[in-house]
């Protein structure tokens, strides 16, 4: 049983990092009830972000919808949502709603741009949040565009992680207090914190062009280089003892790079580095380098990273229902996080999870007669 085992929590369904709070928070052990819309002839969808939760299908539509949601909430720790600011209040679903039947109810809110400002009510995507930010200016090669880095930074790091970090920080102040709040997560904020390293560097003289820094790209010794046989491999070289073992793996002239701080060389290190590594396969390069202090690692694909062998050791990736997929993390000594299934299809669950809280057969049969369930 997971850190979170004996916790309930309601998500009302959504995309990216919704599910993925709900994901991290089920991971954990905590009982995640996800309300899916009504979907017709839908199987469970093979989507690691929906795991490890129970599923309830209802029409939010319909005022027997919401009054489910409601009985849902009477038992429930948490709830959390990913809609524009205002629409559970429209749907009688609001923190108002939820906390007058149960005032110990911590109620998460996430959404790009908050639940207030001049773009409260406006659409966006992770690379929008990611570019009020400061984050995604400071990432790509000098003189080129800005590169979106996936949609780690908003959806996932700044989003829905942060979100499961906020929902845990209130459901154990409300363990003290007795009384829940609303958590309003927004990823823009999130990605801002993320970058909290960086605006300390601004204060010190950081260059805000992008790939011409320590971190970016701009530096030699922390960079991707590709290899004989076309893949690639990444060095981290920071420290001073970490650069001379590079220096010395490498094969390169020590006297010449030993300048490791001198910017001005930084683009010609970076260029004889370049030729250096593709004189060898990356293979051929973890032979000589992975498992030293040069900070070292071959630059792996999702089909790829599974098979490493610290991967493999560590067990990092686990298959469930023949999808390879991130293991639980992070990791306890003696509250064991796990998955204990796929994916379920939406309503899959409705019948155990409503007859667990008071409903009996006959109601749920004119329920679903009526198409409030599915």
């Amino acid at each position: 049983m997971g850190p979170l085992n004996g916790f309930r929590i309601i998500e009302l369904a959504g995309i990216g990092p919704g599910p993925f709070c709900g994901m991290m928070l089920s991971d954990m052990g905590a009982e995640v009830i996800r309300v899916d819309r009504i979907a017709k002839g839908v199987g469970a969808p093979k989507d690691v972000l929906q795991r490890n939760r129970q599923s309830v299908a209802v029409d939010l539509k319909k005022p027997e919808g919401i009054e489910i949601v409601l009985k849902l909430v009477e038992s429930a720790d948490a709830l959390f949502e990913g809609f524009r600011p205002g629409v559970t209040e429209r749907l009688g679903l609001g923190p108002d709603e939820c906390m007058a039947r149960n005032e110990k109810l911590v109620y998460g809110r996430m959404t790009g741009w908050g639940q207030d400002g001049p773009l409260a009510q406006a659409a966006g995507h992770d690379i929008n949040y990611i570019g009020l930010s400061g984050a995604l200016h400071a990432i790509g090669e000098p003189g080129g565009k800005p590169v979106p880095p996936l949609n780690l930074i908003g959806d996932f790091g700044g989003g829905g992680m942060l979100l499961a970090y906020g929902l845990v920080c209130a459901l154990l102040e409300a363990q003290k207090s007795g009384r829940g709040q609303v958590v309003d997560t927004a990823m823009v904020d999130g990605a801002a914190s993320l970058m909290a390293m960086f605006f300390s560097m601004a204060g010190r003289g950081f260059d805000d062009e992008r790939g011409t820094n320590l971190l970016d790209g701009g530096s030699h010794f922390y960079n991707t280089y590709e290899t004989k046989d076309g893949q690639h491999v990444c060095v981290g070289s920071i420290e001073p003892q970490f650069y001379q073992l590079l220096v010395e793996k490498a094969g390169v002239d020590a006297n010449r790079f030993g300048p490791q701080m001198d910017r001005d060389q930084w683009s010609g290190f970076k260029d004889e580095l370049e030729d250096v590594f593709k004189t060898k396969t990356r293979g051929e390069w973890c032979e000589i380098m992975e498992g030293t202090d040069v900070c070292f690692a071959p630059v792996l694909s999702v089909f790829e990273a599974p098979t490493h062998p610290h991967n493999v050791h560590r067990g990092t990736f686990i298959e469930v229902d023949g999808v390879v997929q991130p293991s639980p993390s992070p990791r306890f000594s003696r509250t064991t996080a796990e998955i204990s299934h796929a994916a379920r299809a939406p309503g899959e669950d409705s019948t155990e999870v409503l007859s667990s809280i008071g409903f009996a057969q006959d109601e749920l049969d004119a329920l679903r007669e009526q198409g409030v369930i599915g």
